[in-house]
């Protein structure tokens, strides 16, 4: 049986082994950071080298670098504390990620969405206008807009953003979790207040994230407990998580080879009809979202699973469920939305992966073609 292939990069990332080595050492050395003795300093200074190379990955100060539990957590964070500093109107960009618009649903606040363009890029000209109109007694202008999008890799105008939100003397919150690892990320050039990021998307373990903050961010703390992370966050931290994120995070980003072959995969599969979401836009080199008309989602990815291909449909965020992509809804595909499928490659992906992705699809599309095939048409 062949190798299964595996392009599901945007879900989470294969672990690299500089990650997985780091993290069979953190598990030698024991020991809570929070401890003053031997064992205890070691931990701590494990803690630390990794907060250095995740702050460098960011170009963050070391001193704002604040681990979490993941992305989600340090999503809601941000919000949260903007939430705490006053904030009684949040704007949050359609496109976002189901942990930036549940926290924010969730806050008790109003809720404004920022629309995208069918090309998926934020409407920068509507949050212009949005802001010069903004009442004052809704507290700081909060924004939330991701650098580049989960499902279909569309890299946003971030620093145009922050141009208008820090001239409204707001709060701008940018996801960057699936853009690190895959393009040069300076948080302070971006004009982040506050930015995350996430291990398990960039080669590193699963279960740990971080947030970095800008001087004009209040933050507040949500989870409480004893005095780590400056006392910005309650909790011993996960020594060996934060150890295999510094690793993955120290190992330099790179041209992707990936692009390529995802360029050839896609005229291939536009060949047959389907169509390439944001294609027209600045997109991650690593990401293709395809939608094939009136053949479903989860018929494209079981289809593939049973070829020993995994991709998935939109977010893999949804507890396994295979639904109609928000996100290509706010696009204004929504008669694509429930056919799409996303394809991401990685730091160990080669070309033949994305050569049997293509023949598979190829097969699935066909079965599919056969079925609906009119009795007595010609082959």
């Amino acid at each position: 049986m062949s190798q299964a292939v595996y392009l599901d990069y945007n879900a989470t990332a294969r672990v690299r082994p500089e990650a997985a080595a780091a993290v069979a050492h953190a598990l030698e050395v024991g020991g809570n950071p929070s401890s003053v003795h031997a064992a205890g300093r070691a931990a701590r200074a494990l803690v630390e080298q990794a907060r250095e190379a995740v702050a460098a990955m960011i170009a963050a100060p070391v001193s704002t670098v604040i681990f979490t539990s993941g992305g989600t957590e340090a999503n809601a964070l941000a919000i949260e504390s903007a939430v705490a500093a006053g904030a009684r109107r949040l704007i949050v960009s359609a496109i976002e990620h189901d942990s930036v618009r549940e926290t924010a649903r969730a806050q008790g606040v109003a809720v404004e969405t920022l629309p995208v363009t069918r090309d998926g890029i934020a409407d920068l000209d509507w949050l212009r206008a949005r802001l010069r109109a903004w009442d004052p007694a809704d507290g700081q202008p909060f924004v939330a807009l991701m650098l580049a999008n989960n499902e279909t890799g569309v890299i946003q105008p971030v620093a145009e953003a922050a141009e208008l939100v820090r001239a409204a003397g707001g709060w701008l919150h940018v996801d960057a979790v699936q853009a690190a690892g895959k393009m040069p990320i300076d948080s302070r050039a971006l004009g982040a207040d506050t930015l995350s990021v996430s291990a398990h998307k960039i080669g590193g373990p699963q279960g740990v994230g971080a947030l970095t903050f800008g001087p004009r961010a209040t933050m507040s703390r949500r989870q409480h407990g004893g005095g780590q992370e400056r006392g910005r966050r309650g909790g011993t931290e996960n020594v060996l998580g934060i150890s295999g994120f510094g690793a993955a995070a120290s190992i330099p980003v790179s041209p992707d080879r990936n692009s390529a072959w995802r360029d050839a995969a896609a005229a291939r599969l536009k060949s047959v009809g389907a169509v390439i979401m944001g294609e027209a836009a600045p997109r991650l080199a690593n990401t293709l979202c395809v939608a094939t008309p009136e053949l479903a989602s989860d018929l494209q990815v079981m289809g593939l699973d049973l070829a020993r291909v995994m991709v998935s449909a939109g977010s893999a965020c949804s507890s396994g469920k295979v639904k109609a992509s928000p996100v290509l809804q706010a696009m204004g595909q929504g008669d694509l939305a429930g056919c799409a499928i996303r394809v991401s490659g990685g730091w160990d992906t080669t070309e033949g992966d994305w050569n049997r992705f293509v023949e598979a699809w190829f097969e699935v599309h066909g079965r599919h073609a056969a079925r609906r095939r009119p009795v007595g048409a010609n082959a």
